[in-house]
């Protein structure tokens, strides 16, 4: 059974930083292409970053040079390190596989909330 669990979002001020977790179960992880999502309230999901299985990153301009996402084979996980975070970045976030994908079970997210 497919399973996604997200972790370590929390509540920063602007400028603050968070790194999330996303580990996941009942896949192939090594070879499957991942993302992160987020949701605003009262906002459709959108794709905010993507790595696929050589690594190869991409990233909404929304987010670019102050996002990192990154993968750990070994362990199941992919990271979204999140700096410079400002309100506009509050949301709950989600990871799933790309968008070109059959999309996965979506797990509960963890929720990110950034105060001015």
């Amino acid at each position: 059974q497919v399973q996604l669990v997200e972790s370590g979002g929390g509540s920063v001020q602007t400028g603050g930083s968070l790194r999330l977790s996303c580990v996941a179960s009942g896949i192939l992880f090594s070879t499957s292409n991942l993302a992160w999502y987020r949701q605003a309230p009262g906002k459709q999901r959108e794709l905010v970053a993507s790595i696929d299985t050589d690594a190869i990153t991409y990233y909404a301009v929304e987010v670019a040079g102050r996002f990192t996402i990154s993968r750990d084979n070994a362990a199941n996980t992919i990271y979204l390190q999140m700096t410079s975070l400002e309100p506009e970045d509050t949301a709950v976030y989600y990871c799933n596989v790309p968008p070109n994908w059959s999309p996965l079970n979506w797990g509960q997210g963890t929720q990110v909330t950034v105060s001015s």
